[in-house]
């Protein structure tokens, strides 16, 4: 992923992607058992939480759109650290980063909504920098 710019063409670290809003994560998973993408709402504050939570639901079709498909959505769930976070996310079972042969299936489902979701948010990023 390395020699792919991002959006703005600009270089990235892909696997360290920064929203460069506070509390707004992406987060890509590869584990025994299973890979995903998501975005991850942290804000301490729940209600501040479900603010940013609805306003990514605005843009529901916009992201939709910019990754070709649905994605789950989750309003506080618990991530691995007890912490309450709300959740936008996609998530192949089956894969194992363990296990070599499984690398093309988690990179060709991973690297493809990275960047879109990089697309979708150089287009949307301005509308959650005043929260």
């Amino acid at each position: 992923m390395k020699p792919i710019p991002s959006a703005q063409g600009r270089k990235i670290s892909w696997q360290n992607y920064k929203s460069g809003v506070k509390d707004i994560y992406f987060r890509m998973e590869a584990e025994r058992g299973y890979a995903s993408i998501s975005i991850d709402l942290a804000h301490s504050d729940l209600e501040l939480q479900e603010l940013f939570f609805d306003h990514f639901k605005a843009l529901k079709k916009l992201l939709e759109n910019s990754t070709g498909e649905e994605w789950d959505w989750t309003l506080h769930t618990q991530n691995t650290n007890g912490q309450t976070i709300s959740r936008i996310s996609k998530r192949i079972e089956g894969v194992n980063v363990m296990e070599e042969e499984t690398w093309p299936q988690i990179i060709s489902f991973l690297k493809p909504r990275i960047i879109a979701l990089d697309e979708f948010w150089d287009n949307v990023k301005p509308g959650f920098e005043d929260f």
